[in-house]
């Protein structure tokens, strides 16, 4: 029985391997200079032949391209094919209009986001550069998008306990779990998120999900300007807005048995 239990634990295998070429196509998430084999060991905390070796079947698989002068490395024609297949098939494509829609009649920064791990990566909106097509990745415990994605989290979504050290970048920051755990409690009852400061000053933000038939945000919407243009006195109006555009994107982005 000992044996048994101990086969069902083990991990598959190659498991490792798999998870450590992963890891190294997250090397290249800051779109920076191009890497090399070195580079790629450095991040990974591996040996260069290890790096080197992994990279290469990458590029062998097309996930990775090669320099041929240089040998150092950059992300491959497969990631970009995916990278497409993954947007459209989202329906990502047919957010856009709908967020300058929304950014237009409030005049303030609109974005849509998912989460991922600890972070919401912003995937449409005014944070994505137009140069790179790349959105931000921002944490979840200190925006208005990471606590409406936090405050209704999907199956297999870590919990509040898991994030690790909830770092400050204002005074404002929640640093706290059980501080955040109660911020989530309000956002949930409230229907809506707010960062006030909380990741940069002078910028406020408000957030709200777009829930499907089960009650998580597959997407987390946020509005975000100053404090001097979102004022409290007007927060119900910018939520109207944001709140219409969500119910919009539900339509376009879920499959109608999906939908809340």
């Amino acid at each position: 029985m000992a044996e048994a239990a101990t086969a069902v634990q083990s991990p598959p295998a190659g498991a490792q391997a798999v998870q450590r070429a992963l890891g190294l196509l997250h090397c290249f998430h800051d779109n920076g200079p191009d890497l090399s084999a070195s580079d790629l060991a450095r991040r990974m905390d591996l040996s260069v032949s290890t790096a080197h070796r992994l990279a290469r079947t990458l590029v062998s698989a097309g996930f990775l391209e090669q320099d041929e002068q240089s040998a150092r490395y950059r992300l491959g024609p497969a990631v970009a094919e995916l990278g497409q297949l993954t947007f459209h098939q989202r329906g990502l494509h047919l957010a856009a209009p709908e967020l300058d829609l929304l950014s237009r009649r409030t005049k303030a920064a609109a974005d849509l986001a998912i989460r991922s791990g600890p972070h919401a990566v912003i995937l449409v909106g005014a944070s994505v550069r137009p140069d790179t097509g790349l959105g931000l990745r921002r944490p979840l415990h200190s925006t208005a998008l990471g606590k409406v994605l936090l405050a209704w989290p999907r199956p297999g979504d870590a919990a509040v306990s898991t994030l690790g050290p909830l770092l400050p970048f204002t005074d404002r920051t929640i640093t706290e779990p059980l501080a955040l755990d109660e911020e989530l409690a309000r956002v949930r009852t409230s229907g809506h998120a707010l960062n006030d400061g909380e990741s940069a000053d002078g910028v406020r933000t408000v957030a709200v999900p777009v829930l499907d038939a089960a009650g998580q945000a597959r997407f987390a919407l946020a509005v975000r300007s100053t404090p001097a243009h979102l004022t409290d006195e007007r927060l119900d109006w910018f939520l109207g807005h944001a709140r219409t555009c969500a119910d919009a994107l539900s339509v376009l982005l879920l499959p109608p048995d999906q939908r809340a």
